[in-house]
């Protein structure tokens, strides 16, 4: 067991990576020498050469493309996109190409791309630094999408995802990047694919992932000081989402909220809220709410406190479906 930063667990988990599979190769903007803005590849290019940890230009279309070339010859890409709101200039490429081209050849050709994007807000950045961009690519059939929460999920999901045959958008908290927790290196890893259930409880259901999975732990663990008992989930995965474990959460509980940083119009809460109504609505007590971002275009960094979920909007949600 070792304390560890999630920088520190997803840098450990790439070396993993680059060890176990001579094809693999780390590529973005600045990953190389610098290391990552983030540091998240500190140390790599050091140890594993430039033609493994590849410093490319400025043009985020350029390395998706150059990732699916890649790939077609047999390599197995980890791309780096610097922030979340430069990932725009390579979404053809994304849902375009990356997409569809295993369906397109009957799944005669594969694409093990796994596309890092550090997002969301949190950190006082200024414009294009602080997207929740999920949403897009969870709607994109022929892409998988996860996002980790803690460092032990960063270490193992990193792995799971480089080790897959499928094309993977996988999404970083950027203000999680330095939390510390424990890792078991040595312990067997859940499924990419599969929700956790963080904390158990009985009064309500709160679903989260990414960012706002700690924003949910601690507004349970505020109102456990209330004498409510709330369960928190982790979704873990965005596309496909594991449902049976919220399914079964709400029909123990009859209450569900669900909390995101992105917009709430069409987002992941939006269907999140249809498939529960869908499949749990004779054990709802309430209708599912959602806690999430404003529907406007992030704001500057002396508002975000305002624009971001919170402790206390979550525990809003909940007294607004306990008065049901």
């Amino acid at each position: 067991m070792t304390t560890m930063t999630m920088v520190k667990a997803l840098n450990e988990g790439l070396r993993r990576v680059l060890e176990d599979q001579p094809r693999s190769l780390v590529m973005g903007e600045d990953v190389g020498r610098l290391g990552g803005v983030f540091r998240v590849t500190d140390g790599l290019h050091k140890d594993f050469g430039a033609d493994r940890i590849i410093d490319t230009p400025l043009a985020e279309s350029g390395i998706i493309g150059t990732a699916i070339g890649l790939a077609l010859r047999g390599y197995r890409p980890i791309c780096e996109i610097q922030f979340d709101g430069f990932v725009y200039p390579a979404f053809d490429q994304l849902v375009s190409q990356l997409a569809k081209i295993p369906n397109r050849s009957g799944g005669r050709v594969r694409l093990p791309v796994v596309v890092r994007i550090p997002f969301g807000g949190g950190i006082g950045a200024i414009e294009h630094h602080s997207e929740s961009p999920e949403a897009y690519f969870a709607h994109t059939a022929g892409l998988k999408v996860v996002t980790c929460s803690n460092p032990a999920d960063a270490y193992w999901m990193i792995q799971q995802a480089a080790a897959g045959d499928d094309p993977v958008i996988f999404f970083e908290p950027k203000r999680r990047y330095h939390a510390k927790a424990d890792v078991d290196t040595g312990a067997a890893a859940l499924d990419l694919y599969r929700a956790r259930t963080v904390r158990e409880g009985r009064t309500a259901t709160l679903i989260a992932y990414g960012p706002t999975v700690d924003v949910a732990e601690n507004a349970a663990a505020a109102a456990a000081e209330e004498g409510l008992d709330l369960e928190v989930i982790d979704l873990r995965a965005l596309s496909p989402i594991d449902w049976d474990p919220l399914f079964a959460s709400v029909r123990k509980t009859g209450r569900a909220v669900v909390v995101h940083e992105a917009p709430g119009n069409i987002g992941i809460g939006a269907e999140v809220a249809a498939r529960v109504s869908e499949e749990c609505f004779y054990s709802l007590e309430a209708p599912v709410l959602r806690v999430t971002g404003y529907d406007v275009p992030y704001p500057a960094s002396r508002l975000e406190d305002d624009y971001l979920p919170n402790l206390d909007r979550v525990l809003d949600a909940v007294d607004r479906s306990l008065e049901y």
